[in-house]
């Protein structure tokens, strides 16, 4: 059986007024549409994650549930599943591929549920990192829909220090002279490797690397860990697949198109889903103080910080086992309202 199944989408028209050529969104689906069609989660990807990833948010006995929940896990434009620079062919193939924004990916998202599964009414959206920030982009652009929403470590509207942190990734791996504008004709390892080093710095605390908390990893020395980092960027992805999401990542903004016209307070004010937006307090590039702005305008949130020094990966499965545990708590305080 095949990890992910395939939605043709036809020629799909984009926020930027391009238009995406013969997209495909991929998808997987786990459990059982109740017959009210009423036990229904979906869980975005983040963005070195498919959806074969989000199977480690969920499980039997879990506050997600196959056995009780449909949960429908649509893969982002970028990903390598989905419509991606690796997989389309000319002429948006490669450097050429859209800019995709958080509006496309959840318009088609919709297409997927509302039109091709046949579902009014989704339960709770939830996930982490840019997945966190699709949760919130569903329930400001389609508010009537999404009864619940828990983001955690994301943001409603990528900061500029979070921008900014995405641009010196970004820049390393464009160093590598095999870069090419991006028209490699092998993989520009070096500048692979390079984003994977730089990313490492970011991804957990200045207190993980002072107590040595890799070595719960699996890693002797810092090294270790960066030239495990290097391999999985080397082996796990295409730089045109990482740049597309990257771009994705710095247009995040929920007040981008036709329903609210660039008025962020706006879009957070009309988002009616119950909400639990759990930062990570020691997360580096989505830092706490964005979450508890935006739950100053939103309706129905709850800022529940989450203290770790395993940074922004507190939320990877298995990395904190408290982040995990609240996680699901709040998770299951959502669905039982």
């Amino acid at each position: 059986m095949p990890d992910y199944e395939i939605l043709d989408l036809g020629d799909f028209p984009l926020l930027s007024g391009d238009v995406l050529k013969d997209a495909k969104l991929a998808y997987q689906t786990y459990g059982t549409l109740s017959p009210a069609r009423d036990n229904v989660i979906v869980l975005p990807t983040f963005y070195t994650g498919t959806n074969s990833r989000n199977e480690g948010f969920f499980g039997p006995g879990r506050a997600i549930d196959p056995a009780k929940h449909f949960i429908v896990s649509p893969n982002l434009f970028g990903n390598g599943r989905s419509s991606s620079p690796s997989n389309t062919p000319a002429p948006q193939d490669g450097p050429r591929f859209p800019l995709v924004e958080m509006w496309d990916n959840i318009a088609a998202q919709h297409r997927l549920i509302h039109d091709h599964l046949g579902i009014e009414q989704i339960a709770l959206v939830a996930g982490w990192s840019m997945a966190g920030c699709q949760s919130y982009q569903w329930a400001a652009q389609y508010p009537d829909m999404v009864q619940a929403i828990l983001p955690f470590c994301a943001s409603a509207k990528t900061s500029p220090h979070n921008f900014v942190f995405l641009e010196g990734v970004k820049s390393a791996l464009c160093a590598d002279q095999n870069w090419n504008s991006g028209n490699y004709t092998s993989p520009p390892e070096a500048g692979l490797k390079a984003f994977g080093r730089v990313y490492a710095g970011w991804a957990f605390s200045q207190t993980f690397y002072r107590e040595h908390l890799y070595r719960q990893l699996g890693f002797e020395t810092i090294e270790d860990l960066l030239q495990d980092w290097e391999q999985d960027h080397v082996q796990g992805w295409d730089a045109n697949n990482l740049l597309a999401k990257l771009a994705t990542w710095q247009a995040g903004d929920i007040s981008a198109g036709p329903l609210y016209n660039g008025d962020f307070q706006a879009a957070l004010k009309a988002i009616k889903a119950r909400a639990i937006l759990m930062p990570c307090t020691q997360d580096l590039y989505f830092p706490p103080e964005d979450n508890e702005i935006e739950a100053r305008h939103m309706p129905n949130a709850i800022f529940r910080p989450y203290d770790s020094p395993w940074g922004h990966c507190a939320a990877n499965p298995g990395n904190d086992p408290g982040f995990t545990a609240q996680l699901d708590a709040s998770i299951r305080e959502l669905l039982e309202d």
